[in-house]
């Protein structure tokens, strides 16, 4: 039996170790330094081969063991360190031996391992010192359970960015008697002291206030910036925390609670600002309650009004957990936490009688709207007309931002007269000196506004109120029920809609305008619009609008289907979200269902299966509570949905579950064609877990069972898989002829056809036959309707593809360069490579054997840094092959 046999699989842990100072002592000892480097190999080996690791290579000083248990590789690690430090040593010169390690999923494959896991091992090792044991979070968490000695802690050193490598990874030093203990910083790498945004616009003004701030903090441990908003709250936390970052020995920390999805989330959010990766089985508050412990760190949270229960139960248990944890938090209201400090903040200041030059509200309103009008100046005669804009919104900066945009359709003193003009109607007779209170937040700026709006105006400010982002004349339209120009006219005027891309008001000619409301304006309209007891109403009107734009990414304007393009679902993708939240509490679930079946695809190709499998499961609970009859096609379809998004995620389980439920529900629907659809995706989850019989023999049947039944083309998926499989064991003629019976039927289906998955196999198929001609032409083809049509997971795939047509065809510098790319898009969409993984590693392999471990990393590393898009430029600018000098198309006969 190989030694191959016994490598280490699943989660495995990887050791690196070099001599610090190899050179150095080489030098010292001459021909000594032979038998001094014999013996250390000597000693290493024991103790590693006694912990269980399988050397995997030796070369010169550096050793590189597997593991399979990540506990016993720090105790080998840490018996060679006593071994070397207790023998006496040529010269009296001991080697000084450096550890890494690092702990992730891996298979051999042909006796080695290609991983990234491997990659960051031996950069984790580089960045250690002689005598030292460095190990990542994921080894130090991988062996508490197990570390056999209570003496063997972890020093945390904190995040670091390795060589190679875009993510910090947090590095642990090993502690145990017998051991050095005090070390410089890890060598090579940077800590991140801070992960804080870089703003896009300068900030103005607030000195005073940031002084006021750092002195609350330095006494302070919780407190909470308040204001409405638009008030400027998170750049004067950023800005101040910038300042801050010196401070705090374990840097400074944002967050932003909106990103969070719900509240479920927002201990997630915060874990990923830290840099922290889930533990298993664990509650993620655990793990941060943990890490915070004994550290001295400033965290910036914001938006904690999102989900204030949520954020204000986190920030409670990280305070009690460690006394070296200062917050500064944004929130439109107090958290009503014990200890919290409430800092409103005020206004920009305004200008005073005898200015000679702008103060930082007006300064902000000529930034703003020099931005607005394209870079222009704001002329030297606007200047007092825009101190009377800025005296008129309080200082605010959003009620500033929102009178800058008006500057793209109004002069400075248009603007300033219709101001002073709106309030002579509302508080007649108040000087810019002394503004009322009620003006100084943007609710009573708002409503302001709102007061003079005409009934219907109003009504369509409530109602717009439910979109969650910009909307168009069309879509005002159906809310409005009526023609909304003047109505539109009117909140743009007022500044409670921003025309985005006008240069003159709305008209009825400009149907590419959109308009959007900011969103404390939204929070203001959706208020009034509870008030008024129209909720229900509004929101069932998006709805129908919701499903009406899904709808027009499958179909024409006169019905007809429409290869699909899953970039026409972008734009809308928040619209369908909020129509979904409301179906699955209020609404129909049954509405909400269609809306599902419309994302199915754009929730898999974005990477976010596992949010659409969330939405389904809370459409069937509110079918459940509210006794909603959904027929029985239309849950089969839902069932079948949630299956693929299942496989997707590589839930096979569950796919396989709701494929039966599915399955189940057509029978009863008596659809051939939706249940030809189901049973065709059972092939891929039993070709995904290696029953390959099984599979074969499930998509052969599906497709029979179709071409009876008439309905040939719903079995699309079985001869997708079926062909793959054939291509998996070299049947290549049988799944050449498989996809050529399959083009037509996939041209007839709107629904498929713009991911061009014939011609994906078939460039596989011809990659495979040594085929560089027709490999180029389908996988061209496949590449370019993906990414025009936005499957980018797909794309992510056929990039990988095409690199193999690059190494094959001699271009391994633009391969790797494409390797990158791929490995890169299946990262940030969730996928894997699936039965093409294998190959995928093959010929990297081979790519990397030809460029060497340097050259190939780099291009690697390029290729990763490309977004889909880019690097599908790059993959579609290769050289047809017949256009090479060589080619047989140009050689005489």
């Amino acid at each position: 039996m190989s030694a191959s046999m016994h490598l280490p699989t699943g989660l495995v842990t990887f050791l690196f170790t070099d001599i610090e100072g190899s050179t150095r002592l080489a030098r010292m000892l001459g021909a000594q330094y032979r038998a001094m480097l014999s013996e250390h190999r000597e000693v290493l080996g024991r103790a590693f081969a006694a912990a269980g690791g399988v050397r995997m290579s030796v070369e010169g000083d550096s050793l590189f063991y597997a593991f399979g248990d990540a506990a016993a590789a720090l105790a080998g690690c840490v018996r060679a360190q006593r071994d070397l430090a207790a023998r006496s040593w040529p010269g009296g010169q001991a080697p000084r031996v450096r550890m890494g390690l690092h702990t992730g999923p891996a298979e051999p494959y042909h006796g080695e391992y290609a991983t990234p896991v491997v990659h960051r091992a031996s950069r984790i090792a580089s960045a250690a010192h002689g005598g030292q044991i460095l190990c990542s979070s994921t080894t130090a968490n991988a062996a508490l359970d197990g570390v056999r000695s209570p003496t063997v802690t972890f020093a945390d050193l904190g995040l670091h960015r390795l060589r190679g490598f875009d993510d910090r990874e947090r590095l642990f030093q090993v502690v145990a008697p017998g051991l050095e203990v005090d070390f410089p910083r890890p060598r090579g790498v940077a800590a991140v002291a801070h992960n804080l945004p870089v703003p896009v616009t300068d900030f103005i003004g607030r000195g005073a206030e940031q002084r006021d701030l750092r002195a609350l903090l330095e006494r302070q441990r919780l407190v909470v910036v308040v204001g409405p908003g638009g008030a400027g709250k998170t750049r004067l936390a950023v800005e101040l925390a910038a300042g801050l970052v010196a401070n705090y020995a374990d840097g400074v920390w944002f967050a932003d609670f909106a990103t969070a999805a719900d509240a479920d989330l927002v201990e997630v959010c915060l874990s990923d600002a830290l840099g922290l990766r889930p533990e298993p089985g664990r509650p993620v508050i655990d793990t941060l309650v943990d890490h915070v412990a004994g550290r001295r760190l400033l965290l910036v949270l914001d938006t904690c009004d999102a989900f204030p229960a949520a954020v204000g139960a986190l920030i409670a248990r990280l305070l009690a957990g460690s006394p070296g944890v200062t917050v500064l938090a944004t929130s439109r209201e107090p958290l009503g936490l014990l200890g919290e400090l409430i800092w409103r903040i005020p206004p920009l200041g305004l200008q005073e009688a005898g200015w000679k030059r702008p103060g930082d509200a007006v300064t902000l309103l000529i930034r703003r709207a020099e931005a607005a009008r394209g870079g222009r100046p704001v002329a030297s005669a606007e200047l007092a007309d825009l101190a009377r804009v800025a005296a008129a919104m309080d200082g605010l900066p959003l009620a500033l931002e929102l009178a800058a945009a008006r500057l793209r359709v109004f002069s400075a003193a248009q603007l300033a007269a219709r101001v002073h003009d709106v309030l002579a109607v509302t508080d007649a007779g108040v000087s810019a000196a002394s503004v009322p209170a009620r003006h100084r937040t943007m609710d009573a700026t708002v409503d302001w506004s709102y007061r003079t709006l005409p009934a219907s105006v109003a009504r369509l400010l409530r109602w717009l109120s439910v979109f969650v982002g910009p909307v168009d004349l069309a879509a005002v339209e159906m809310v409005h029920g009526a023609d909304p120009v003047c109505a539109v006219t009117t909140l743009v005027d007022k500044s409670l809609l921003q025309a985005d891309g006008a240069s003159s008001p709305p008209s009825a000619t400009n149907q590419r305008l959109q308009f959007r409301m900011l969103d404390p304006i939204r929070s203001y309209a959706r208020r009034r619009l509870a008030e008024a007891g129209e909720e229900r109403t509004a929101r069932n009107r998006h709805l129908a609008w919701c499903r009406l734009a899904a709808r027009q990414a499958y179909v024409d304007p006169d019905g007809q289907p429409v290869t699909l393009s899953l970039r026409s679902l972008d734009p809308i993708a928040d619209e369908l979200r909020a129509a979904l939240r409301w179906t699955a509490s209020e609404g129909s679930a049954r509405a909400g269902l269609s809306i599902a079946g419309a994302l199915d695809q754009w929730w898999r190709e974005r990477g976010l299966a596992r949010e659409g499998r969330r939405w389904l499961r809370l459409l069937y609970a509110r079918v459940d509570a509210a006794g909603e009859s959904v027929p029985d096609g239309e849950l089969a379809a839902a069932y079948h949905v949630h299956s693929v998004l299942a496989g997707v995620d590589g839930e096979y389980a569950e796919e396989l579950e709701y494929s039966r439920l599915a399955e189940e529900a057509a029978y009863r629907a008596d659809d051939p064609a939706l249940l030809v659809r189901v049973l065709s995706g059972r092939g891929a989850p039993l070709l995904d877990v290696g029953r390959v019989d099984d599979a074969e023999r499930v998509c052969r049947d599906a497709i029979a069972w179709a071409t009876r039944e008439g309905v040939a083309g719903d079995a699309l998926f079985a001869v997708y898989t079926l062909a793959e499989l054939l291509w998996l064991r070299g049947d290549l003629d049988e799944a050449a002829d498989l996809l050529a019976s399959a083009r037509p039927l996939e041209a007839g289906r709107p629904v498929e056809r713009g991911r061009r998955t014939v011609d994906m196999i078939l460039g596989l198929v011809a990659l495979k036959r040594g085929d560089l001609v027709a490999a180029h032409e389908h996988l061209v083809v496949a590449l370019r309707s993906r990414v025009v049509n936005g499957f980018l997971s797909r794309a992510g795939e056929t990039l990988g593809a095409m690199a193999v047509r690059c190494a094959l065809g001699g271009e391994p510098l633009l391969a790797a360069r494409l390797f990158g790319a791929a490995q890169a898009a299946r990262a940030r969409l969730k996928t894997s490579g699936g039965v093409l993984s294998v190959y995928w590693v093959e010929h990297e392999a081979a790519v990397r054997a030809v460029l060497g471990d340097a050259v190939f990393d780099s291009a690697y590393a390029a290729g990763s840094a490309l977004s889909v898009e880019k690097a599908a430029a790059v993959a579609l600018a290769v050289e047809h092959p017949d256009l090479a000098a060589d080619s047989a198309r140009f050689t005489r006969a």
